[in-house]
């Protein structure tokens, strides 16, 4: 899929100057400035030119416009290899620009977060800059989540992996535009093998005086370090993350005060995702209308997808956003197992994103606004993909007890949801439950969401409430299986129909 051959970058004169948003991307990269003055140009008495026809359909991204170029490992992650493929290309011109025309370039090209909220990028940035930022002494940090704990979840782990200078060159560019004096890499301590791809080329990047102090020769000093986590899925919080790098219990902290402003060791911090990173010096190498050209609007830009579950090609590829997820699966995941009218549902978005009902599914476009619009979310744009031998109340069952897990313990409303969900779905996997327990389950989650400190209580919430939407009949028809196989519908609370008459004590009133 990704040719061998290297992207061919124009020798930056985006750097220089702000570029037109008339100027098309080929134009830009292949340095020619003649049909921009051929647009502005207008002949005699002639009728406006009529805006481009909008367009309709989105995917099929080309091999020159990926910005992961050694995804599937085609070359060696080294700097000769990484530097061979456009990274660290004219880096110092790039530093020499200053924060505010960086951040005006990310802005520009509509970039969002890529951990999953899908934050604007540019304005996250921008809040580093405050009002006399330059007057405070205390150092400034780039706090860096390659944590990774999303059941479905494997796009950080391949960048790390197979990119690691990517991410390395991104940290310095996104440090310059916040003017951070260092990065932390907080990776997630199973990934032992990426540790030591990134440390390599983090020393690599020392070596050639890349990194460190003088950065590329441009006067701005700049040091990464990496901080291996202990592989709990709430540090992927990024107040509970900076809580960890301090050597704390990892468990968020109340906002405001917000990471901007009293962050890591209680300096001016900013928490992003290594996706958002790595993409950042490559944007501002090919321009911010190049990248804004791909997917909706507010929807911009290229996205990593990782597709697993039952698929016949289990894959982690770059693609354009707004791709429709049909085409998404059977042209790069080489369909669903079965066919397609074998599908039964799709979580979209990693593991904390409602699930999608086949029907759905269809005309679906992999977005942040469409997947908002069909009540579920692009989140780490992690497909999971489920055929009809699927049991999804087991599956989601099962991520109810993950939740249960990992929930750190601090707001009542998710330490005691968390257990509760965990053991009313246990016995609705046996259907030994009562009907009306459907609607108690979603009351459960609306009264935990929005009621904690960190997201985590919407994450074991939305699986819950997706299955309650969509997949109500499979609950009902577990409860009535039950209750034939057994002579009565068990009552609440997992009891047998007729344990009164058995001398059991059970709750009043049942």
């Amino acid at each position: 899929m990704v040719t061998s051959r290297a992207a061919t970058y124009k020798p930056l004169s985006t750097l220089s100057h702000r570029l037109q948003p008339s100027v098309s991307a080929a134009s830009r990269l292949s340095g020619a400035h003649t049909a921009s003055h051929r647009q502005q140009r207008r002949e005699l008495a002639t009728v406006q030119d009529a805006p481009p026809p909008k367009r309709t359909h989105f995917g099929g991204l080309k091999d020159q416009d990926r910005i992961f170029q050694n995804l599937y490992g085609h070359h060696g992650a080294d700097l000769k290899s990484a530097m061979k493929y456009g990274d660290w290309y004219k880096t110092k011109e790039i530093l020499l620009k200053g924060h505010d025309w960086l951040i005006s370039e990310i802005k520009a090209s509509g970039l969002r977060g890529r951990g999953g909220a899908g934050f604007p990028s540019g304005m996250k940035w921008s809040f580093m800059n405050f009002k006399d930022w330059d007057k405070d002494t205390k150092p400034r940090y780039l706090v860096v989540n390659a944590d990774e704990g999303e059941p479905g979840t494997c796009k950080d782990r391949e960048i790390m992996r197979k990119d690691p200078h990517k991410l390395v060159e991104g940290c310095l560019v996104a440090g310059r535009a916040m003017n951070c004096s260092a990065a932390y890499i907080y990776i997630r301590g199973e990934f032992y093998h990426e540790t030591t791809v990134l440390q390599r080329a983090i020393q690599e990047a020392y070596k050639e005086g890349l990194i460190g102090k003088n950065a590329c020769g441009s006067g701005y000093d700049f040091d990464i370090f990496i901080h291996r986590g202990m592989g709990a899925y709430v540090c992927g919080e990024e107040t509970s993350l900076i809580e960890s790098l301090e050597g704390k219990p990892g468990k968020p902290r109340l906002k405001p005060p917000f990471p901007a402003s009293v962050g890591l060791f209680g300096c001016p911090s900013t928490v992003a995702n290594v996706e958002t990173i790595a993409v950042a010096p490559t944007i501002i190498r090919r321009g911010a209308s190049w990248f804004n050209s791909f997917g909706r609007e507010r929807n911009s830009g290229t996205k990593l997808f990782c597709i697993s579950g039952h698929v016949n090609y289990p894959c982690t590829v770059e693609e354009e956003m707004s791709i429709p997820l049909k085409e998404l699966i059977e042209k790069h995941a080489g369909g669903v197992r079965g066919g397609w009218d074998n599908l039964k549902a799709v979580i979209p978005g990693g593991s904390s994103t409602p699930i999608l009902p086949a029907a759905q599914c269809n005309e679906q476009l992999m977005d942040f606004d469409a997947l908002k619009d069909s009540q579920s979310g692009l989140g780490t744009a992690a497909v999971i993909v489920m055929d009809k031998s699927a049991d999804v109340v087991r599956a989601i069952s099962r991520l109810s007890s993950f939740y249960k897990h990992e929930s750190c313990g601090q707001c009542t409303p998710c330490r005691e949801g968390t257990k509760w969900t965990e053991q009313i779905m246990k016995r609705f996997e046996k259907g030994q439950a009562r009907a009306r327990e459907i609607d108690m389950l979603q009351e459960l989650t609306k009264q935990v969401e929005g009621h904690t400190i960190c997201a985590l209580g919407e994450a074991f919430a939305w699986p819950l409430q997706g299955l309650v939407r969509h997949f109500r009949p499979e609950l009902e028809a577990r409860v009535k299986g039950y209750a034939e196989a057994h002579g009565g519908e068990a009552r609440a609370g997992g009891w047998d129909h007729d344990a009164q008459k058995k001398g059991l004590l059970i709750s009043p009133g049942q």
